[in-house]
Formats: C-alpha cells, structure tokens, sequence
C-alpha cells in the first residue's frame, strides 16, 4: 500500500503526464472543465460496461427449460391439426389454396374424409383417382393425413333411413374389406384411420338404436383388416358426439342419441379396448372458456378428462387421446339463441380460446396428442344463416380469420426445439423422400422411422431439424448392414463426425450386433443459438429421436466490459490528477 500510494502521489505531481497543457484535447479547458469531461467520459465508459452485464443478466433471455420425453407413444407430434372438405372442392387451384394457407399457418395434419360410397361404387370396383390427387397434395406440403372410412354405398346398406342419416352397413364385413382395400391402396402413405363417427348418435347409426357393442364390432372387423395389411397402421376410434343423452321413444332404456362416456364404458366393456391404438375425442367449448372444470352433467371442451378417468377405469392410460373436433363457433348476433347448438363466442375469443386450449393440452395432458380445429375452410355448402359457418379458420374467399393468425403464431415455436428429448415425429424434424414409420416394442414410444427398402438410383431420403442448444444428440438402431446418416449443421460438416473420402460428415449405423436406442452425439460447443441440421440417408438408415442440449449458460461478453471499465476508471484517476493542477501552479 505504501508502494502504491507514492507511486499515486508521483504521478499527481508529474507535470509531463497531467498537467493540462500535456492532455491536448483538454489542452483549451479549464481545471475544473477538464475535472468535469473526464469524470462524464467514466460515467458513460462505466455506465457501459454496466449496461453490457446487465443486459446479459437481466434482459438475454435464458434458455428453454430441458423438456422431458413424452412416454406416451403418439404424443410428441405437431399438436396443430384441422378438418378439411377437399373432397368437395371442384377446382383444383382452391385445394392447392387452402392446403398451402394451412401450411404456411402450421397445420400439421388434416382430419379427412374419404368416402366409401364414392370410392367404390359397386362392389369391388375402386374410383381413387380424385383421393389420390387430395393424398398427394396435402403429403407435397407435409401434412399427414387422418382418414375418416365412413358413408357407406347404397348397395352395402339397405337399411337407410329416410332422412338421409350414414350408418352401418348391412354386412360389416363388407366394411371391413372397404378397409382393407384402403389400406392396401394407401400402404405408406397413410398411417392414421378413423374408424367411423360418432356412432353414439342416432343420424350416424341408421336412425337406430345406438348400439355400442356393435359398433365395436365394427371397430375390431377394421382393425384386423387394417392391421393384416400393415401392422404399422394406427386405428383411431372414432369420436363420440358430446352429448348427455336423448332415450330413443318416452321411457325407453334404448337411446337416439348416448351419453358419450355411457357408450365409451359400454364399448370397453364390450372388448373395444384390443381394437384400436388411439382414442378420438371432440371437445368443443359450447362457450366456455377452456379453464372451465369438467362435469358429468356439463359439455365443455374439459369433458375429455372425463373420458380419460374410463380410460383409467378399464386400464388403457398407456394409449394417447387425439382430439378430431375441437373448437369456438363466434356465431354474429345475428344468429337467433335458440339455433346456437355449440354456444357463441367472440372472434376474438375463439381465437385466444383456441390457442389457449391446445396449449393446456401441452402443459398438463401429456396423453393427448394431435387437437384438429373444426374446421378449416369449407367450399360454400355451408351457407352464413348457419351457425356452422362461424367454426372456420378461413373464409370462402381465403380470406382469414382472427384464429388463423393466433393458431400461426401459437404454431411457430413447434418448428424449432428447444432443449429437451424427443421422439423422431417431434414437428421439428422434417422428412422429405420416402420415410416410413415402423412400430417395434424395442423402439423408443414402440415406434421409429426409416428409409423404404425400395433403393432406386434417384432416390433422396433426407430430413431437416431446427433446433436452440449448443448441442445434439441422435438416437437410432444399429445393425449389421445398415447404412450411413450424413449430417451437416448449419451448411458445414460436423468437426465431432468421421468424414467420407469427399470430407462430408457421418454417422455410421451399422455395428457387429442390433443394438436398439444407440445415441450417437451429433455435436457439442455449438453457439447458444438456433441451428438448421440437414440428414443424408445413404443405405437402409433410421432414426428413433434426438435431444438438444445446453452445455453450459453463455458467460457475460467480459472483453468488452473489462476494457470499458479499464476506461472509466482511467478517467476517473485522470479527473483526480487533475485536482492537483491548480494547487501547484499556485505554489509557484
């Protein structure tokens, strides 16, 4: 300290270092202006320097919280779906229109029917071409597909009511070989099948009797029939109307129309519970808002849970729920009360509405999967004196609704993972050539994707993830045989990889012995930042998952605020100096 202090007091009494007439640029003020400038330089070099830890502190975001892979199989998907009537739509520019509208807003899947009696008229003759233009379509902009098999043909169903209502068919067998057909037709291309609708509702059931061991038996006649063709089809059960209930005459025990958790219970018990791989649900909000609790009593979009706690009750949690209708009708009050049969928001609280459900979805039901709006745009047989009418996302005339715009925003982020496991159907991953789903219980979630066995020489199986970490780590099966996954990040090749002879990077699959759930790391000490990761298949490749890591928290830009408080400080001992000038002139 005494060392320091002189050394301190020598420099204040050098006229050659601090006197005024040495400092040029201060060579023209005052003692006491100099004092002043020197001591407003430290406080903007200071105040700098603190403004850049700060805001490193304070203001840069930290990153996403880890999240945690989603057990149930059929959940870590794009939660954003839509129900679409391309199927009625003539002109072949108006479905491009509304599926790359959809596109662009993030939907992920389209709910679509396709119907029997259109595509077979007669008994095994088969129209596919218009459902084989609407296939490709929607797979060109990365939309799956759930298909709904219902609407029977006339000559399957002689016993048609007269008002027109759908209904089994008279043989449900002849059902069940419509489903096979399908399935064979649309062999990886579509994975998801609906089997039916709402058969808990009198004008779906021949204006019957409800019936839901028969509908059951429906259910396991499609489900055989799909799955001999193709094990790695998923058969979706089909949604049930919420309603509390309507007897079929006065004192009846039959029912027109059945309580939906009633027909659910007495499908398990019935045996439905082997014949299918994922529930369907409808959740409308009946206008109220989604945080309003579930009640045997109530139809809110909320009622879902009641329909997972018979889920619990039979035993079958390990199964997701997708939920095929799902929305807010904002009916104009010009819509009389007495014909509002799903209730009446604001546009601007179905659009706030609607994000907010799907998001609890995320946050707290971990067993749901995809939620489909009912509905996008419908072609104009839905005329605007019909509350139906008010459901869409976008108009006629492609013009959007306020739900568009909150559903489009809501869906971003999906694009892009944060830090967190996933599964290889997380919507940040995106597959382009020919890519199939397999389902194996070895898998991750009992499922994993791969390339097709079919190897033709202009072949391209690749895939694109977004991600925000400073690392990546890539999970898959390894066997003798397999091929290689080629990755670049960002443009460039992956310094942590082996390179090929040309210097691209790879992961190499193939081992001595199959070895399911291998994680590979992909990279590490990546910038804190969004990064585009672009896969190559070359051979019989697959992936089964990946995680995004952070490595460590970014530290605070410290080169910049050491050398701005170096700065500061110095003026800060200039301004001292400086206080000495006056005194020694004075002394002389």
């Amino acid at each position: 300290m005494r060392l320091f202090g002189g050394v301190c007091f020598s420099l204040r009494r050098s006229p050659l270092l601090f006197d005024g007439m040495k400092l040029p640029l201060l060579s023209r003020l005052s003692p006491r202006l100099r004092v002043l400038v020197l001591l407003c330089a430290a406080v903007l070099c200071l105040g700098g320097a603190a403004a850049l830890y700060g805001n490193h502190v304070f203001l840069t975001p930290p990153p996403p919280a880890f999240q945690a892979r989603r057990a149930t199989p059929n959940t870590d998907v794009n939660p954003y779906g839509a129900n679409f009537f391309l199927e009625r739509e003539v002109e072949a520019w108006k479905r491009e229109r509304t599926v790359q509208m959809a596109r662009e807003a993030g939907i992920g899947w389209a709910r679509q029917e396709f119907i029997w009696a259109e595509i077979e008229p007669e008994p095994g003759s088969f129209n596919w071409a218009k459902y084989d233009d609407i296939v490709e379509l929607l797979r060109r902009n990365n939309i799956q597909i759930i298909a709904r098999l219902d609407r029977p043909p006339a000559w399957a169903r002689s016993h048609a009511s007269a008002t027109g209502s759908s209904g089994p068919p008279d043989d449900l067998e002849a059902y069940g070989k419509f489903v096979r057909a399908f399935a064979e037709h649309f062999r990886d291309r579509i994975y998801y099948f609906q089997i039916w609708n709402e058969p808990n509702l009198g004008r779906e059931w021949n204006d019957a009797p409800i019936d839901p061991a028969a509908y059951t038996n429906l259910l396991k006649i499609a489900y055989q029939n799909a799955h001999a063709v193709d094990p790695d089809i998923r058969i979706l059960s089909a949604p049930l109307a919420i309603t509390l209930g309507e007897a079929f005459t006065p004192n009846s025990t039959q029912y027109r129309n059945m309580n939906d958790l009633q027909f659910l219970e007495e499908m398990y018990a019935a045996g439905a519970k082997d014949y299918f791989d994922i529930l369907s649900a409808n959740a409308f909000g009946l206008g109220s808002a989604p945080d309003d609790p579930p009640n045997p009593g109530k139809l809110n979009f909320q009622r879902v849970l009641l329909e997972r706690a018979v889920m619990e009750k039979f035993n079958d949690t390990a199964k997701a729920v997708w939920i095929l209708e799902y929305g807010w009708n904002a009916a104009p009050d010009t819509i009389p009360d007495s014909r509002l049969i799903w209730g009446r928001v604001t546009e601007e609280q179905q659009a706030q509405h609607t994000v907010r459900g799907v998001e609890m979805t995320r946050e707290n039901w971990d067993w749901v999967g995809v939620v489909s709006i009912w509905y996008f745009r419908q072609v104009g047989d839905i005329p605007p004196n019909n509350p139906e009418y008010y459901f869409r996302m976008v108009d006629v005339d492609f013009a959007p609704r306020p739900v568009y715009f909150s559903v489009s925003a809501a869906a971003k982020p999906q694009r892009v993972a944060g830090p967190g496991e996933y599964e290889e159907t997380n919507p940040a991953l995106v597959f382009s050539g020919n890519w199939l789903y397999q389902s194996d219980i070895n898998a991750s979630a009992a499922q994993f994707i791969r390339t097709s066995d079919t190897v033709t020489k202009t072949k391209t199986d690749t895939a694109t993830l977004r991600f925000y970490g400073q690392g990546l780590d890539l999970m898959f099966r390894r066997e003798p045989g397999a091929g290689r996954l080629f990755v670049t990040i960002d443009g460039k090749a992956v310094s942590d990889l082996p390179r090929d002879e040309s210097g691209q990077s790879f992961m190499e699959q193939a081992s001595a012995r199959q070895e399911w759930r291998a994680v590979i790391p992909a990279a590490r000490g990546l910038p804190l930042a969004e990064h585009t990761v672009t896969l190559r298949a070359e051979g019989a490749v697959n992936l089964d998952g990946f995680t995004v890591l952070v490595i460590q928290p970014t530290p605070p830009p410290w080169l910049p605020i050491g050398f701005f408080s170096a700065l500061g400080l110095g003026c800060v001992f200039l301004a001292w100096t400086q206080q000495s000038v006056p005194r020694r002139k004075r002394e002389g």
